[in-house]
């Protein structure tokens, strides 16, 4: 830190003492997300994530990373941007693939059934 000089707070007080995030920072520090591209719902209690990006990764056998893609397959885990300490979430691997098409995936993993859906940019599905 440079002194002298005090950090920015992400989060501050409004005019009527509500707590309020402050949104440049905390998207310029990867916290948050502009475009919500994703949405995803898991079955059994509706538990929503969104996200600007996707991706899936595959673990090897030790459990350390092996290999990223862009595509949903059998024994890959969905992970949600932003990509980085903060991800917004994880699933556990896919074990089967129940409906597919360009708009939405719905998966089952070792513990939960999601569906996972495309939207246009403002949260929205297309």
């Amino acid at each position: 830190m440079i002194t002298g000089v005090q950090p920015k707070l992400l989060v501050s007080f409004d005019d009527e003492g509500n707590l309020q995030l402050d949104s440049y920072q905390a998207e310029l520090m990867g916290l948050t997300e502009k475009h919500i591209n994703w949405k995803l719902v898991r079955e059994n209690d509706g538990l929503t994530k969104q996200s600007e990006k996707v991706m899936w990764i595959e673990f090897s056998n030790d459990g350390r990373f092996k290999e990223r893609y862009d595509e949903i397959g059998l024994n890959r885990s969905l992970i949600m941007s932003p990509f980085n300490d903060y991800f917004t979430w994880q699933t556990t691997t896919v074990t089967e693939i129940l409906e597919h098409s360009n708009e939405y995936v719905k998966f089952k993993t070792n513990n939960s059934i999601y569906t996972l859906s495309k939207l246009n940019g403002d949260g929205n599905k297309k």
